[in-house]
């Protein structure tokens, strides 16, 4: 259950989590005999994907409210996935384990196949990731097996380490306020607590969605020798996670807003969702490079 795959090269190392929703449980900087952890890591033995430093998002990310919602005429519900949270989120890949179809020293490919049921669409879902001597690739590519179309959009929810000085900086068009049951109310300038520009973003009771990503984010770590620059060219939206507690935070390149399949149908393509016929496939990249000097 708990068999990691490593990928490792002069300065960085990987360590995959296949069994345990297709996770990445450590993903560090190793230099001079230092270890710097460049996204949340554990070297215990887990069995919940919660306690990893990153997972995929598929087929749609974050949540959907009440777990009901229509599409082409049939009503779909969806049990709840997340203990404690009333909503079902994020699809069925990061509850699932990932099979290994290719491994190397640096480079992994994994994949997962959900047969039609509550979700009644039948897909299949790969992710390659690719270490270099500059940082980390992720892809993720998800493909309908079904005759009927179906809804699809992905992320990737990696969690970060954080200090009270650590910074994250990027540039957003508007963000998402939230209610009780963390699902969105308005879409409102990101200005004052939703502001992401040079934002210290440790301890920042946050757990909003924001539309408009430019694609690229920088997280820092003031006293670190490294820090991460996120870019994805696929995902126009960004949502964060920041925890009161601080300890480590959530910065997420996604593609459908929250809440986006409970919208009409009509909005779906403007909230980030596509639909995929029989056969089609959907895409994300993400790419984390890691900065020096």
């Amino acid at each position: 259950m708990d068999r990691r795959v490593t990928l490792r090269n002069s300065a960085l190392e990987v360590q995959l989590l296949p069994a345990v929703g297709g996770g990445i449980v450590r993903f560090d900087r190793v230099f001079d005999g230092r270890r710097q952890p460049l996204l949340r890591g554990t070297d215990a033995a887990i069995s919940d994907v919660l306690y990893a430093s990153c997972f995929p998002l598929v087929p749609y990310v974050n949540r959907i409210r009440g777990g009901t919602f229509a599409c082409d005429g049939r009503v779909v519900t969806l049990s709840l996935n997340s203990p404690g949270d009333p909503s079902p989120m994020h699809g069925q890949g990061w509850r699932a384990a990932w099979e290994v179809v290719e491994e190397s020293k640096n480079h992994a490919t994994l994949s997962f196949h959900h047969k039609a049921g509550e979700w009644p669409w039948e897909y299949e879902a790969a992710q390659r990731i690719a270490l270099d001597e500059h940082g980390l690739s992720l892809d993720l590519s998800c493909r309908n097996l079904s005759p009927e179309r179906m809804p699809c959009g992905l992320g990737f929810h990696p969690y970060y380490p954080c200090t009270a000085e650590t910074m994250l900086d990027t540039v957003v068009e508007s963000a998402w306020t939230i209610d009780a049951a963390v699902l969105p109310v308005d879409n409102v300038p990101p200005r004052g607590r939703y502001d992401l520009r040079a934002r210290r973003i440790c301890g920042q009771a946050l757990d909003n969605g924001f539309d408009g990503w430019n694609g690229a984010a920088s997280i820092i770590w003031p006293g670190e020798l490294a820090s991460l620059r996120l870019s994805s060219p696929d995902a126009g939206r960004f949502q964060v996670y920041s925890p009161p507690n601080g300890g480590l935070f959530v910065a997420e390149p996604v593609q459908n807003a929250n809440a986006a399949l409970n919208a009409p149908q009509s909005q779906w393509p403007e909230l980030g969702l596509t639909f995929l016929e029989q056969g089609q496939s959907s895409a994300l990249h993400a790419r984390f490079d890691v900065m020096t000097g």
